[in-house]
């Protein structure tokens, strides 16, 4: 009788856990994304990709 309440807990709080276990773990994703993005942004700004100076060695050589 105690390992068929065991079971039905089980399967009862399964939903529970799934939240406790999920839901930091999308906070935890979208905070790390934005501060990514955040920190490409300002080293984008700082630090240019090079596509002006491929372009004006191109205009130099023709």
């Amino acid at each position: 009788m105690k390992v068929l309440a065991v079971v039905v807990c089980m399967l009862f709080l399964q939903g529970c856990i799934h939240k406790l276990v999920t839901v930091p773990v999308k906070v935890v994703y979208k905070t790390t994304k934005g501060v990514v993005k955040g920190t490409a942004a300002v080293v984008g700004a700082i630090i240019p990709d090079g596509d002006d100076e491929d372009s004006d060695s191109k205009k130099k050589k023709d």
